[in-house]
């Protein structure tokens, strides 16, 4: 039984608690949190059996406690998963990873150097929807890819330590990165902020990838309407997956262009094809418990999980490029 330790009973932290109390081989022994009211008022009434601290120290010290989950603000994650790192225990940590690239990078090494497993909660990974859509690209349902676009707009919920960008796009980068199976080059990033706090509410990134394929994610806090809608257009099929729709999550739609050149140029042939759409069946299993597990597992008996330590890197790359761009008005901007 793998005895978790959680740092951080949020907005975030209950599901976390709930479902590594509820996985198969793991069970919760201590939740930290700096409120002492929320430990009082939330955590024992509902946990009554889980020790609880003020001090994330006494935590990670704790015998009782063989790896920690970490639902902190992200300017916190380095300086935690350091500390439990360096008391020999791996780590679960709340996305995005890392502020920088640089910090990432360090705990990266350190749990390489210690033999510790490092997880990064890009839940996304493990929804029935993105695993039907890597397995479309991956046995050429789709084609050859053209394009990635998503949008994830809401009204709020605003932070105050970071800009739309580090809070929502962290979702869409993980997917993107996952389907997509390619690094990409360059990114553009165009944003704004309305409300003198200097961090942008609104932002569009545009990212570019080789064999000419595209990437654009449109994140939001001030939606009048939640829209959680990626579109992925492929050589051969395209597909829409809407993540608020109840059942039919994924639409695959036999439709596409071929565009032929004839005697120069100018003349072009374009062929428009318009098939049928069907929607294939999607594993409803709730994706953060399937995480747990797969946690559980990685850290008992090693092998390799989609949203490591490094794929939580890369996210932190795009993020952190994504920035440079946003502070130079939208200039291109190597990854």
């Amino acid at each position: 039984m793998l005895r978790m330790g959680v740092i951080g009973y949020g907005y975030w932290g209950p599901n976390i608690v709930r479902n590594f109390n509820t996985a198969n081989g793991s069970a919760v022994t201590c939740i930290c949190d700096m409120s002492a009211q929320t430990l009082k008022n939330k955590v024992s009434k509902n946990f009554p059996n889980i020790k609880t601290t003020t001090s994330a120290d006494e935590l990670i010290a704790d015998t009782g406690v063989d790896a920690v989950a970490i639902v902190t603000p992200v300017f916190t994650h380095f300086e935690i998963a350091k500390k439990v790192l360096e008391a020999g225990k791996s780590i679960f940590v709340e996305k995005p990873f890392t502020y920088t690239v640089a910090e990432a990078e360090k705990l990266v090494n350190l749990a390489e150097k210690k033999n510790l497993k490092i997880m990064v909660d890009h839940t996304f990974l493990y929804t029935g929807a993105v695993k039907k859509i890597r397995q479309l690209i991956d046995d050429g349902t789709l084609g050859n890819l053209y394009y990635f676009d998503s949008m994830r707009v809401n009204l709020g919920l605003f932070q105050h330590d970071v800009n739309v960008v580090w809070d929502l796009a962290p979702h869409d980068i993980s997917i993107m990165d996952y389907v997509i199976g390619e690094k990409p080059q360059a990114v553009v990033a165009t944003g704004s902020g309305h409300f003198g706090r200097n961090l942008e509410d609104i932002a569009y990134l545009t990212f570019y990838y080789p064999k000419n394929i595209i990437a654009h994610i449109n994140v939001n806090w001030l939606s009048p309407v939640k829209v959680r809608t990626t579109l992925i257009g492929g050589e051969k099929k395209m597909l829409v997956w809407n993540d608020l729709e109840p059942d039919e999550k994924i639409k695959v739609y036999d439709k596409g262009v071929q565009v032929k050149t004839k005697e120069g140029q100018y003349n072009l042939l374009v062929n428009y094809r318009s098939g049928d759409m069907w929607a294939p069946k999607v594993e409803q299993t709730e994706a953060l418990k399937i995480m747990a597990e797969k946690f559980v597992d990685y850290v008992e008996n090693g092998g390799s999980v989609i949203n490591d330590g490094i794929a939580g890197l890369n996210n932190v790359k795009m993020l952190e490029a994504a920035n440079k761009s946003l502070a130079n008005k939208g200039k291109m901007t190597a990854i």
